[in-house]
């Protein structure tokens, strides 16, 4: 049996930087265009369509890169359990910011029909593809060099990128929507953050370059031949229970960072400015406590944690749903900011929970299939269920919040099902245990 190595503090600071940016960039990446989903791409590329079907038609094509991940997490989770951690943050990476870069470069369905929204499906899909790798890549390389006892805090560096990803992609839009008038952005405004895509990508390759590769991946002897298939024949239970559990967290996060702006701004007459100005402050929050959750996680467990937020999250939604419902800033940013204190309870400690669940050799496979099934079923799913919903009640959208408390029950039931993996006093994980003994 190997030693189990762990890296300094100075070089977990360096893992941890650059994991976090490489998952700001590709978050970045996915979330300009989730914006642009609720605010533009309706009329632009499905002008044919009502203004809510284009909007369904919009969020059609943001839910195809969550389709996508999946499949993203099989093709670079393979990569990640033969070859190495390491090369999956470099294709990902590749991957994702070259078809970002391509959908600011797209024809609306103007100038070239048909083609325009294929295009665009296409390129949402590779987007999707390549995202599918870089959370596993960039949760993994952290967490398997982190210390024992440390785990849920490192591991949550990589968690704090979707936030500083929305945050970039929502600032530009932000700005780009103050300082142009509507027909400039619908001409060519909306195309300047994808463009901009380009440059965080070059940098984030040029990080992420020097890092090391992972002590757990060395230490595998022989790699699985199909990491997939071992996981489904041998952990088939585990990964649905976690996408079930996760399926809500993706579900409040994309509703309140994608739905409702497309809600504020359509149905209760809000400017776009407001909608995103009150959205971003409450992930600024969300971003910042992430690592207070995650220590929490070191302390009293993941599991634990995980059952908080859900419970939280069953109980918030209507009350979410209602301070929407009023239209005003103040009290819409307490509605966002109560859901996504909820989330981030839960997803805080989930770059370390969702690893330690799984053995070494097949764990990039496991834990990415895991988190980005939960994916699917909550984020792909509910801006079209949500806005689906939301276009048969009144004012306030109490089936949205319905939706919303069951998937929340759903993720406490799954979670209840699921282990606790919380390093005990030899400072390994449930699974790291189970791989030592059979060695042993």
């Amino acid at each position: 049996m190997h030693a189990v190595r762990t890296a300094t503090a100075p070089s977990m600071l360096r893992l941890a930087a650059a994991s976090l940016a490489g998952t700001a960039i590709e978050f970045y990446d996915f979330f300009v265009y989730g914006t642009a989903a609720a605010l533009v791409l309706g009329p632009l590329f499905f002008p044919a369509f009502s203004p809510a079907a284009g909007t369904l038609a919009a969020f059609g094509t943001f839910g195809v890169g969550f389709v996508a991940r999946p499949l993203g997490s099989v093709l670079f989770g393979h990569l990640g359990d033969r070859h190495g951690r390491r090369p999956v943050l470099i294709a990902s990476l590749l991957l994702t910011g070259a078809s970002t870069v391509a959908v600011g470069c797209v024809p609306a369905y103007g100038t070239a029909g048909v083609a325009a929204p294929v295009l665009l499906v296409v390129l949402r899909f590779l987007q999707g593809l390549g995202l599918g790798g870089e959370w596993g890549g960039a949760v993994l390389l952290t967490a398997e060099h982190a210390p024992p006892a440390r785990r849920g805090l490192w591991a949550s560096f990589p968690q704090v990128g979707p936030s500083l990803g929305f945050l970039l992609a929502n600032g530009v839009m932000l700005t780009l929507s103050a300082a142009l008038s509507d027909a400039q952005f619908a001409q060519w405004g909306w195309r300047v953050p994808f463009w901009a895509a380009g440059l965080p990508v070059v940098a984030g390759l040029w990080l992420r370059a020097s890092l090391a590769e992972s002590p757990r991946f060395r230490e595998i002897d022989v790699p699985v031949r199909v990491p997939l298939a071992e996981v489904v024949r041998r952990h088939g239970r585990l990964l649905l229970l976690t996408a079930g559990a996760l399926a809500v967290g993706y579900a409040v996060f994309y509703t309140v960072t994608t739905w409702s702006l497309a809600y504020g701004t359509e149905r209760l007459g809000v400017s776009r400015t407001v909608m995103l100005a009150c959205v971003m402050a409450a992930v600024v929050v969300k971003g910042a406590c992430t690592p207070l959750a995650a220590l929490l996680g070191d302390r009293y467990g993941r599991r634990p944690l995980c059952l908080a937020g859900c419970a939280a999250t069953a109980a918030w939604m209507f009350p979410m749903v209602a301070l929407l419902g009023t239209g005003e800033p103040a009290l819409m940013f307490l509605g966002f900011l109560g859901a996504l204190l909820a989330f981030v309870t839960m997803f805080a400690v989930i770059g370390a929970y969702l690893p330690e669940l799984y053995e070494p050799r097949v764990r990039c496979t496991g834990a990415s299939v895991g988190y980005h099934l939960g994916g699917v079923l909550g984020g792909a799913l509910t801006p079209l269920v949500a806005t689906a919903l939301a276009g048969r009640s009144g004012r306030v959208p109490w089936g949205v919040g319905a939706y919303l408390t069951g998937l929340a029950l759903l993720g406490l039931v799954c979670f209840a099902l699921l282990p606790e993996t919380r390093p005990g006093p030899a400072g390994e994980g449930a699974a790291d245990r189970q791989v030592t003994a059979s060695r042993g």
